[in-house]
């Protein structure tokens, strides 16, 4: 199971500070503050596992119950595009038996941590592998879908065990989602980015962002997957446990489903329709529920154009939002001045990327996607839903200061 990770009477800390720069990504903290996580004492029967940001930290939090020990590497209050590594993070690595990541270039700056880390024993869980994906938005359309399969094992350089053929998603199995496609590459963890495909947008942190959207977490349908994948990864390293890991698994995919179900039903009186978001992040939610999303800004793009602006008014009138979601923790004037030029409201649609402590827990997940389909619901002209801190009456999606209340 799980091999002893520190001598006796050690205390593991991961403690992680990091400089949020700006609006990154789909939600820039507006804030630096250290790691929530507390300092717990390892056991050396339980399993140590690592995660990256907030949903794969709830997904993962979900399959290992009680079982595992998890620890997010991020704190939750800063997103990837926005998070500085430490050599104490690279250390929670290198004691890793587990590390549980979103996949699809979200975590680019893992590749130089884990070959730091020199951790030969460490299983690495690419939640992502065998979705159907989306290639990542080209100014601001989206392009057509592509099943994720690695096709091959990651090349670590130093012989990391991924667990890969236990995972339900097998290569060369179908998804429900889209064509298959394997992508054919070899990943090499130990590469500088520059050896990244062509095409990759570099924002100006030097963040590589890849050929197909990560944000597969903002659909229930794809986060199903995910949760498959993470239970299987993790029955691979701790067979022992794949009892409990696949009853734990199960019913929160249960959840899953209903949360699916749920939004379907409230979403479908407004099927083609689109809605107006800041950033590019909502491309699956979109796709999902037969909605058209359109963006503002691209990612890590923060200040748009007046040919932005005017497209997205444009867009606004056409559609008779009365809305603009926002970002949570987030703060952009021109989204502001759009709704107070339009005279419509202002609400949220949180792309759930950081959060406060409690965020790591499963619930939020569900809560906050909620919470988003009834502001998007209540964007397009549905009865009015009143949610803690923010009033939603109607939907295009632009970031604000917001803070959250649970």
């Amino acid at each position: 199971m799980a091999r002893q990770m520190f001598q006796n009477g050690v205390q593991r800390t991961v403690m992680v500070a990091a400089i949020a720069l700006g609006l990154g990504s789909c939600t820039a903290p507006s804030a630096t503050s250290e790691a929530e996580a507390p300092e717990t004492a390892a056991s050396e029967d339980v399993l140590q596992v690592v995660t990256t940001f907030l949903p794969i930290t709830q997904f993962t939090n979900a399959v290992a119950g009680d079982r595992a020990e998890v620890v997010q590497l991020l704190p939750t209050n800063v997103g990837p595009h926005d998070y500085q590594a430490k050599p104490g993070d690279v250390q929670a690595i290198t004691n890793a038996d587990v590390l549980v990541q979103n996949g699809l270039e979200m975590e680019f700056f893992l590749d130089d941590m884990i070959n730091n880390a020199g951790n030969a024993e460490l299983v690495i869980i690419d939640s992502s592998e065998g979705l159907d994906v989306l290639a990542s938005a080209d100014g601001h359309s989206h392009g057509e879908k592509e099943a994720h399969d690695h096709g091959e094992e990651h090349d670590h350089s130093d012989g990391h065990d991924h667990g890969e053929d236990e995972h339900a998603h097998a290569e060369g199995e179908e998804h429900a989602h889209g064509e298959e496609h394997d992508h054919g590459e070899e990943h090499a963890h130990g590469d500088e980015h520059d050896a990244h495909a062509e095409g990759e947008a570099h924002d100006d942190h030097g963040h590589v962002h890849g050929e197909y959207d990560p944000h597969v977490w903002l659909d229930p349908k794809r986060a199903i997957e995910q949760v498959e994948n993470i239970r299987d990864g993790l029955i691979a390293a701790d067979p022992e446990g794949e009892a409990e890991y696949t009853a734990n698994a199960a019913a929160f995919i249960a959840e899953l489903e209903a949360l699916d179900a749920e939004i379907a039903e409230k979403l479908a009186p407004f099927a083609g329709q689109t809605f107006v978001i800041f950033h590019d992040f909502a491309a699956y939610f979109a796709d999902s529920y037969g909605l058209q999303s359109e963006t503002l800004v691209g990612i890590p793009e923060e200040n748009p154009s007046p040919d932005d602006v005017k497209r997205v008014m444009e867009t606004v009138e056409a559609e008779g939002l009365k809305t603009i979601l926002t970002e949570p923790q987030a703060g952009q004037e021109s989204f502001e001045a759009i709704a107070g030029d339009l005279d419509i409201n202002v609400s949220v649609f949180d792309p759930l990327e950081t959060g406060a402590a409690e965020a790591v827990q499963p619930g939020y997940y569900l809560t906050i996607m909620r919470q988003n389909a009834d502001n998007l619901a209540a964007g397009f002209g549905a009865d009015q839903v009143w949610l803690p801190i923010w009033v939603s009456q109607a939907a295009a999606v632009v970031p604000q200061r917001v803070g959250l209340r649970f």
